[in-house]
């Protein structure tokens, strides 16, 4: 009989494999390795997101990654921007290519004329002179066609030639105008030609599961990750939920009881823990989903405690004063306040280091 996993069962077990049951001395290319990337559609969210994952981070450990190459900020899952170990990019850059493929249908009617046996390798020209950044892209490749809609030859180049972004010393890693390079002049070698979406598979279950067919391919956007799960069946154990469906994972996977404790955590705007099922209710309620992204699309910064997203949060540095405002879904007990309160007074001081003086606050 098959073995019925409940919703807080499944809270769990993807918190330990996230790193939020505790944080781990993790070196930061590991870590992110552990967690198969981290969405990084903007370039903070990430050092927010292995703060809160590991013991002792400093942001200098993921300036030092980014610089030394053994991690990069490119587009792969879902046609966004993740931060991936430089080994994961290269092994996985060319399965994602279908789903990339794909994503050009939003062109719509912006699309015509657009040729990309012309366009590639007209780009690729342009980025093997120099590092450039989109905008510079788009005003060279629309001199050599024209009659092209600049933001389509733009957005195609984004998705078919692998590409990364050039760090910086700016705080967060990159400007807000980022240059972009090939990835095979940056890493010295380009992605794999062979598709490895069983070996992809494996890899989200070590980092998200239990799962379903449908949650995987929510997360790396893949048509072909029901057919993945099912080659490796004999490989995986099988779970259900609480509806009936079914759930894979790997056999010796972490699966800790369900009255574990879970600290409180704040998660990052964009956070991928937030993104990475299509049933999500193991983070956050059906009815607060909602409120997780906002009317353009951005996905809001939440906070955990007990486990689950109990609400978002954001921040604000004036006058040396760095505050931290909570908006919960619902009213929090005094223990929770108390127990985010702390976790909260140490996010400000690891963001806004020069403070003087740092507030919690809880708003209705």
């Amino acid at each position: 009989m098959t073995e019925t996993l409940n919703v807080q069962a499944l809270n769990r077990a993807t918190l330990a494999r996230q790193l939020l049951l505790a944080r781990e001395p993790l070196p930061v290319a590991e870590a992110v390795e552990r967690l198969c990337g981290m969405q990084a559609q903007e370039p903070k969210p990430p050092f927010l997101g292995l703060w809160t994952r590991l013991d002792g981070f400093r942001a200098s450990d993921l300036h030092a990654a980014l610089q030394d190459r053994s991690l990069v900020r490119a587009t792969v899952m879902r046609a966004t921007l993740h931060l991936m170990t430089a080994s994961d990019y290269t092994a996985f850059r060319t399965t994602m290519q279908p789903m990339l493929d794909g994503a050009l249908r939003v062109l719509g009617d912006r699309g015509k004329g657009l040729d990309l046996r012309k366009v590639v390798p007209a780009a690729r020209s342009l980025l093997e002179e120099e590092p450039r950044t989109f905008n510079d892209v788009r005003a060279l490749l629309q001199e050599r066609f024209p009659d092209v809609n600049d933001r389509a030859l733009g957005y195609a180049v984004r998705l078919c030639v692998p590409l990364v972004m050039v760090p910086t010393e700016d705080r967060w890693g990159f400007p807000r105008t980022s240059r972009f390079t090939l990835a095979d002049t940056w890493l010295e070698s380009g992605p794999v030609a062979e598709d490895a979406i069983d070996e992809l598979m494996l890899r989200y279950l070590a980092a998200y599961g239990p799962a379903s067919a449908a949650d995987a391919q929510t997360w790396c956007g893949l048509a072909s990750s029901g057919e993945a799960l099912e080659r490796l069946r004999p490989r995986l154990r099988v779970f259900s939920d609480d509806k009936g469906r079914e759930l894979f994972d790997l056999p010796d996977a972490p699966r800790p009881d369900e009255d574990v404790p879970a600290p409180a955590r704040f998660l990052p705007e964009f956070d991928s823990l937030v993104l990475a099922h299509a049933d999500r209710r193991r983070i956050i309620a059906d009815a607060h989903r909602p409120m997780l992204t906002t009317k353009n699309l951005r996905v809001r910064a939440v906070f955990l405690w007990e486990g689950f997203a109990r609400g978002i949060w954001e921040t604000e540095y004036k006058r040396k004063v760095a505050t931290l405002r909570m908006r919960p879904f619902e009213a929090l007990p005094p223990t929770a306040v108390d127990e985010l309160s702390a976790e909260g007074e140490a996010l400000l001081r690891f963001l806004e280091p020069e403070a003087k003086e740092t507030v919690v606050a809880v708003e209705a």
